[in-house]
């Protein structure tokens, strides 16, 4: 009996450990980000994806890479832009999304977290833990396009600083 459990508890763990790492099916789509290349899996958190009328589709890590593919493709009427997530990582119209601006978890690619949650209650319980404000899409991508300057500038520094140390020499101080 002790092996049979044993063996049925083993099974259980590699099958749940095998969902548990199964990617969204985005992720498998487009696994790095179009913009800055970053793996979108490990930021499923802050990803989004965003559909065309022509039916492509373009992956992005964050809601600043998503402001630059939008602002790089004018000519592109984009139909659907969904948001992960920041609880669940699933994926979620943008629009929809309560967003919250601010606060002390660092965001991705950006000086200004803004993360996207399914519920008001839930973008309630980050305030409470972490800061910030709630904000709409509208106000979010602006901020990420007023933000465009310094993040990319600040982008810039940390490869900067991460190809030094890559290549063994040190940072400027």
């Amino acid at each position: 009996m002790r092996i049979f459990l044993s063996i049925a508890f083993g099974l259980y763990l590699s099958f749940a450990g095998a969902v548990l790492a199964a990617s969204p099916s985005d992720v498998a789509k487009s696994p790095s980000c179009s913009q800055c290349g970053m793996d979108r899996g490990k930021f499923s958190h802050s990803r989004m994806l965003i559909a065309y009328e022509d039916g492509s589709t373009v992956g992005t890590c964050s809601l600043h890479c998503a402001a630059v593919e939008l602002a790089n493709t004018i000519d592109k009427v984009p139909v659907m832009v969904s948001v992960a997530d920041y609880d669940s990582k699933n994926l979620l119209d943008a629009d929809t999304a309560v967003w919250v601006m601010g606060g002390s978890k660092k965001g991705v690619m950006t000086g200004q977290a803004k993360w996207a949650f399914a519920t008001h209650a839930a973008a309630e319980r980050f305030i409470q833990a972490n800061g910030g404000r709630i904000a709409s899409f509208d106000e979010a991508i602006k901020a990420a396009y007023d933000d465009m300057y310094q993040d990319t500038k600040m982008i810039r520094e940390l490869r900067k600083m991460k190809r030094l140390k890559q290549q063994g020499g040190t940072a400027p101080q």
